[in-house]
């Protein structure tokens, strides 16, 4: 069962996540917030797999709120979803950057939201190609995009560069798998030993690695 936790500021918006993510067999919802603070202390007493974060909340925003969440206690492995109003919101840049598995948008159809918090719930990372193409122009804009690779990239084995570079362009571990001529359980593997290394919660965060760190540049061609 993935538990859920839902936060937001409308007391009707949390209702219908609720009734929505309790309707399906496989998910339940453990615990409501009205704001960041709460979803806090929620997430600390529940530890649900998956938060749905409102970004623009009282008392404390969704931004905080995220940064908080997956930088407490190592055992706490919460799953963080943002929910905005707006596909381009530029706080969403923010919460990925803090470790948040993507975003969805609050008019998502119902199928697509319970499809999304298992695909978070999974590991996997739920991003838009709009939102891809969004960070690469950030990325892009800043005056030294061509930043030297950090010590823990120059660990990594070729095919390991390799592999990240692929996640970064956003491809499924099936694609890296018929691209690189293994099989998706060994891209598995490798996907599971960069975030060991790199420290990172999943694949959003690999991604946002890959930009930063400037292995991966709109400049760079694909390997």
């Amino acid at each position: 069962m993935i538990r859920v936790v839902v936060a937001d500021d409308q007391a009707l918006v949390r209702g219908g996540f609720r009734v929505l993510v309790d309707s399906a067999p496989d998910l339940e919802v453990v615990g409501e917030a009205a704001h960041g603070a709460e979803a806090v202390d929620m997430v600390l007493r529940q530890r649900p797999d998956v938060v749905l974060m409102d970004i623009r909340m009282p008392v404390m925003d969704g931004i905080e709120a995220t940064g908080r969440i997956l930088g407490a206690r190592p055992e706490v492995s919460t799953k963080v979803l943002v929910l905005t109003t707006f596909e381009l919101d530029e706080y969403v840049f923010g919460a990925l950057r803090l470790g948040a598995s993507g975003f969805l948008l609050k008019d998502t159809p119902p199928a697509d939201l319970l499809a999304g918090i298992r695909t978070v719930a999974a590991g996997e990372a739920l991003l838009s190609p709009r939102v891809m193409r969004r960070l690469i122009e950030e990325f892009v804009a800043r005056p030294d995009p061509h930043v030297t690779a950090p010590p823990v990239l120059t660990g990594l084995t070729e095919r390991a560069v390799e592999v990240l570079t692929l996640i970064a362009r956003g491809w499924s571990n099936t694609e890296i798998a018929e691209r690189i001529y293994v099989t998706p359980a060994t891209v598995k593997t490798h996907v599971s030993r960069l975030l060991m290394k790199l420290g990172a919660r999943d694949r959003a965060q690999l991604i946002v690695i890959a930009y930063e760190s400037g292995l991966v540049t709109p400049r760079r061609p694909e390997p």
